[in-house]
Formats: structure tokens, sequence, C-alpha cells
């Protein structure tokens, strides 16, 4: 590993995220704030506003695509090796995390009561996180992805 990435903080990626993320959002000229915080060994910057769901895009592929953005910038300066880097706008990922596990939660009844095996939709590893993470606190049933990114899926089985 070499002393330019040795030599970057936690604190520094944080605070490259947040400079980065703000000049996308003010490229999109919609009035909103950036504010990125260290958490779980991890980078969130949180993107605040009236009018910002331009940010967000159908089905968050905008924020996705910020995100990537975002990350690619980080890592440049990392090498590959920075802190894991996420961008949440208006508090989306935490609705979709919150209505996926509902949702998914309803598809594990189904799969008890029928004890046939469900294959969800292609998602992405977030999408996928939060379906593992849900099905994991319920008794009879286990997870698996298969598949390859970006058609990655998620199976619940019985355990």
């Amino acid at each position: 590993m070499s002393e330019a990435v040795d030599e970057v903080s936690l604190e520094e990626q944080r605070a490259s995220a947040e400079e980065f993320t703000r000049g996308i959002v003010d490229a999109f000229e919609v009035g909103a704030a950036t504010e990125a915080r260290i958490e779980d060994d991890g980078v969130l910057v949180d993107v605040t506003g009236d009018d910002i769901g331009l940010l967000l895009g159908p089905r968050g592929t905008t924020l996705q695509a910020i995100e990537e953005l975002v990350r690619t910038a980080v890592q440049r300066q990392t090498e590959g090796r920075g802190a894991r880097i996420n961008v949440d706008v208006g508090g989306y990922r935490a609705k979709r995390r919150e209505a996926l596990a509902k949702f998914v939660v309803g598809l594990a009844g189904q799969v008890l009561e029928s004890g046939e095996d469900m294959a969800l939709e292609p998602m992405n590893a977030s999408d996928r996180k939060v379906v593992h993470d849900a099905i994991a606190e319920i008794d009879g049933l286990a997870t698996g992805s298969e598949g390859e990114d970006p058609r990655r899926w998620v199976v619940i089985r019985r355990d």
C-alpha cells in the first residue's frame, strides 16, 4: 500500500465526498444542502432541500448514479481502498429500506406457507442487503444471492 493511500483519513474522505456531492447538487441548480458524516466506518452524505426530486430520478436511478460518481471520486484518492460511501437524498434510502423490508416480510409468509423458493427481481447490493437482513429475522427462512451484477437477485427459501 502506498503512503498516499495511508494518508487519506476517513475524515478526509468524508470531506471529499461532501465537496464532490455539493458540486453535483449545485450543477442541478435545485437549491439543496449537503452534509456528510462518518457512520459505521463509512461515509454517509445527506442531501436535503425542498425540491430535490430531480436528484432522485425514476426509482432512485439518478441517486444511484450520483452515489457512483461520488464513490469513484473518493476511490481515486484512495486507489480503491477507501471507506464505504453512501449518498441519500431526502431520506429516500431509509424510506425505501422500510418499504422493501415490509414487502419482503409479506413474501416470507408465502414462502413459509407454500414451501417453494421465491426468486425476487434483480436489485442492487444495498437492496439485496435489506432483503437478507429482513429474512434473517424470520425463523425457518434463509436467503441467497444468485446471478451476476448488475442482474443479481435474491432467492428466499425455507431453512
